[in-house]
């Protein structure tokens, strides 16, 4: 598989990005490993995870870190072959520690903390989750320039923030010369092109890569849901509604959707990950599977 620079570093990451919000539940730690291995092995060397990925386990407060633990010990022994984003911003809570934002004493937590769940000694790419309205930007960049300086981190990004906040950020690294963002992770898709008013004409401008999540938003660009049908076993929808809720007037999309994949000659899943590779700045879709025959049937919406 090609893989492709992300712009001011020297990674090179492969089109399609394994997305781990599912692990924990429904994806456990066994199939979780073999997913990653199965990756690895065919040419998928990018994998996403954050300090709170645990699967429909999650909920605002709760621990978190499960999926950081299963990619660590996927990754024990052949941490070079992978190239791993982390995020930090979200609320996080157990009987040891609770906290949330971007403030400086939260991130140095939990760094450490997401490292020790990775068993390494730096992550890749390391982004600011959520905004913060309560915590300046300068103290957040700043501490991210401390953790480069400190190693822990290669480069660093942001998911969901604004346009507006972004130009704040690209303002705030050139007046204190530390290092600017390299990597971006809004959510965008074909059924949500939203991203495509501010958020990504300012990634383009500053050469920021552009990794977008909820690809697929979540499974509705798969080919799974159709008007009047009922809902698949083993869907999103069906195992976990709170997590998917399904307007009916989006079902006139979708159709329109699918016939655009039939004129490519793609299976849905894979138009959904083409169309957005073949959008200007993009560098590579994160993606999110339950089982590895998914992963593989995606691949084939690779450039």
């Amino acid at each position: 598989m090609k893989l492709y620079r992300i712009p001011n570093t020297d990674i090179d990451v492969s089109p399609l990005c394994l997305g781990t919000m599912l692990f924990g539940n429904p994806i456990g730690r066994k199939d979780a490993v073999s997913m990653i291995h199965w990756a690895l092995d065919n040419g998928i060397n990018f994998i996403d995870t954050a300090d709170i990925y645990e699967g429909y386990d999650r909920q605002a407060g709760s621990a978190g870190g499960v999926a950081e633990e299963f990619i660590g010990k996927a990754l024990k022994g052949c941490r070079g072959n992978a190239i791993v984003t982390s995020k930090v911003g979200n609320s996080i809570g157990n009987s040891e520690y609770q906290g949330r934002g971007l403030g400086r004493k939260h991130i140095l937590h939990q760094i450490d903390a997401s490292l020790h769940r990775l068993q390494t000694d730096y992550i890749d790419f390391y982004e600011l989750h959520v905004a913060d309205s309560d915590t300046s930007l300068d103290e957040s960049i700043g501490v991210m320039a401390e953790l480069i300086k400190l190693g822990k981190i290669r480069y660093w990004g942001f998911s969901n923030f604004n346009a507006d906040e972004i130009a704040r950020i690209i303002a705030i690294c050139n007046k204190n010369q530390w290092p600017r963002p390299v990597i971006a992770q809004p959510s965008y898709s074909w059924l949500n092109q939203s991203a495509e008013a501010g958020y990504l004409p300012v990634c383009r401008d500053n050469k920021i890569a552009v990794t977008p999540y909820r690809s697929l938003e979540s499974e509705l660009l798969t080919g799974k849901y159709h008007r009047e049908n009922p809902l698949p076993d083993g869907s999103r929808a069906s195992e976990n509604p709170e997590w998917l809720t399904i307007e009916k007037d989006v079902f006139e999309q979708l159709e329109t959707f699918e016939c655009e994949a039939r004129r490519a000659g793609l299976a849905p899943a894979q138009y959904a990950v083409r169309w957005l590779l073949d959008q200007p700045g993009v560098s590579s879709v994160v993606v999110g599977a339950k089982r590895i025959n998914q992963l593989e049937n995606l691949l084939g919406g690779c450039r």
